[in-house]
């Protein structure tokens, strides 16, 4: 997906840079993966904040997506489609042996009628879903298990990827796109190829609203706020402060 520049008639739109989602799908194709959910706004179930700076946001639905549920698939890539909830595109994938659908995370490249193929079997292709026994070291891998036969959590935001660095007879070694090294069992899955929307990190909101939108409230500097508020509060003048939490 390639970056767009809007013509620069408003404020707002001078530095909008948005990611051009023509080649996507807005409707959904499968309606009985979608589910409401509601906006908790970063509050738990007392009302507290839990997590800063979070609130308002356009309502949105969820898609559920089929986290390695199915041990062997052969399916065909039926439509590529936006996902409110991600930063990346997902596919839907309909299974001609099972005849069904489900939703996975859209990899780099994927065209409409690209054939999916998951379990030991699959050959070494982009998309394909494989256990990491079977995948050579050196290959670039994403939507990474930690548990055998349980749904992937490791290396799923647009245009990410992991490297599987070394293996031995149990364990495998994988290096993780924010250059962390993790041990993982043989048995875990993962998805060949590197996600989608590599280009997303270069796009800009362009104004304050677009981010409330999105969900996210404002954030106020520490240095701007008083010594009794924050640690880096304070002071005549301006300072640059100590990088500290609010905490500490």
């Amino acid at each position: 997906m390639e970056l767009k520049r809007i013509k620069p008639n408003t404020s707002g739109s001078r530095n909008y840079i948005k990611i051009n989602r023509q080649d996507l799908n807005k409707k959904p194709l499968l309606k009985n993966y979608i589910i409401g959910k509601k906006n908790t706004a970063g509050k738990n179930n007392s009302g507290k904040i839990t997590v800063r700076h979070k609130g308002g946001g356009h309502k949105k639905k969820y898609r559920i997506l089929n986290d390695y549920k199915t041990p062997n698939i052969n399916g065909i890539v039926c439509s590529i489609e936006y996902d409110p909830f991600r930063n990346a595109p997902i596919i839907s994938v309909f299974d001609y042996e099972v005849k069904t659908y489900f939703y996975m995370i859209a990899p780099k490249n994927i065209k409409k009628g690209d054939i999916i193929k998951t379990g030991k079997n699959a050959e070494l292709k982009t998309g394909h879903i494989l256990p990491l026994s079977k995948i050579p070291v050196g290959s670039l891998i994403h939507n990474i298990s930690i548990h055998p036969n349980k749904f992937g959590i490791l290396t799923r935001s647009s245009g990410t990827f992991s490297q599987l660095i070394e293996k031995n007879s149990l364990k495998c070694k994988i290096k993780l796109s924010s250059g962390k090294l993790i041990t993982l069992p043989l048995e875990c899955k993962a998805t060949l190829g590197t996600v989608a929307n590599e280009n997303f990190f270069l796009s800009n909101v362009g104004k304050a609203g677009r981010s409330r939108w999105l969900n996210n409230r404002p954030s106020t500097r520490g240095v701007a706020m008083n010594p009794v508020d924050h640690p880096n509060g304070g002071g005549e003048g301006k300072k640059s402060g100590k990088k500290r939490s609010p905490w500490g």
